[in-house]
């Protein structure tokens, strides 16, 4: 065992040494933690007699000396933090999935390349919505029994209306977001207008999670009647927290810090000192996105600020909006090719327990950007 745990931690080396050789690691610490997503799997996750998930060797070379005390402090909760991020990638593909930036990831610890090192929109959504699924992710594992240190939430209980009462097992989405904060946050050093924006887009991820919290309930009465009701607090599907923080992007502001205009914090740095870099507009509420510089275009190759360009990117060639073909190639044009699809089709259930299918031939037009 003690052998295995070498091998994965030399492994883990080598990835952070290939990373900074290549120049794709961070310029600070921010986002660092992001890359145990890549090095996370079943096999080097190491377990106690409960077959609880207590620590994970390679990655953490990519965490702090406060991350792997709270990890320790907390068994199982591991497995969350992954899971979190897993669920934290998908949705940021998802919502750009039509976009010149479209989430692209590497396998480096720095998951999500040179953007990490910006301040624009794009950042503030990436640490947002990570942010939101370590804090989503926890909070159900809570419920689940999957962490030691923690349960559902019990707090409520008791009447609750006429004719419901608090009962059940409500998603203990407080821990979650206590959790996120003592952990996420963490990762972030200095006291600069970039350390000040990373932890109030952080803190709008976790409070994403928690303001979209729904009330759920179970019926009781004789012959399905509703005369009584049990309802407990459930989180929302992290798409719900993806698309409530895409609508933020959108209307992301655009800050400074309140000393005098000044990109330097003072000693007691606090991200409540942020204000609109234009007066005329009103102050970032805890849930709103904010950065301090334009995007770049993201139109074309550029190593130096990490961006891929949108050159083979599939178009729609019919549409005015984002993912159409004259504002996703920006404007240098499209080719089209057809090309055969084989899909399964006309699907029929067999008593029991057979389905057959037959096999589907199309051909689709596809365009894509030069």
């Amino acid at each position: 065992m003690r052998f295995l745990a070498l091998l994965l931690g030399v492994k883990a080396a080598s990835i952070l040494l290939l990373s900074s050789l290549t120049g794709t690691g961070a310029v600070n610490s921010s986002g660092r933690w992001w890359g145990i997503v890549n090095v996370a799997s079943s096999a080097n996750l190491l377990t106690n007699s409960k077959s609880v998930q207590l620590v994970l060797d390679p990655s953490l070379a990519l965490l702090s000396r406060r991350q792997r005390r709270l990890i320790r402090q907390n068994p199982g909760i591991l497995h969350a933090i992954v899971a979190g991020l897993h669920s934290a990638i998908k949705e940021c593909k998802w919502q750009f999935r039509n976009r010149r930036w479209n989430c692209p990831t590497t396998h480096s610890p720095t998951v999500f390349g040179k953007i990490v090192n910006r301040g624009c929109r794009e950042t503030a959504f990436v640490f947002a919505i990570t942010s939101a699924g370590v804090t989503h992710a926890v909070a159900r594992s809570c419920s689940e029994g999957a962490i030691e240190s923690c349960t559902c939430d019990y707090r409520r209980r008791g009447p609750g209306g006429p004719d419901w009462h608090w009962g059940g097992c409500s998603d203990n989405v407080d821990f979650g977001k206590l959790f996120s904060r003592e952990f996420v946050d963490s990762s972030e050093r200095g006291r600069d207008l970039r350390y000040l924006i990373n932890l109030h887009n952080n803190e709008a991820g976790r409070m994403t999670v928690s303001s979209e919290m729904q009330k759920e309930c179970k019926c009781h009465g004789m012959s399905g009647s509703c005369t009584v009701r049990t309802c407990w607090m459930r989180l929302p599907s992290f798409r719900t927290v993806g698309d409530f923080l895409k609508d933020r992007f959108d209307g992301a502001s655009r800050v400074v810090y309140a000393n005098k205009g000044s990109n330097r914090a003072s000693h007691h740095a606090d991200p409540r000192h942020l204000e609109p870099e234009n007066p005329a507009h009103k102050p970032p509420s805890v849930r709103d996105l904010v950065y301090f510089e334009k995007s770049p275009n993201f139109c074309s190759f550029n190593g130096r600020t990490g961006t891929q360009g949108t050159s083979g990117r599939t178009c729609n060639s019919s549409s005015p909006a984002l993912d159409g073909c004259e504002l996703l190639c920006c404007g240098r044009g499209y080719r089209t090719r057809t090309e055969k699809v084989t899909e399964r089709c006309h699907c029929t259930f067999h008593w029991c327990c057979h389905v057959s299918c037959l096999n589907c031939t199309s051909t689709q037009i596809l365009h894509q950007c030069l």
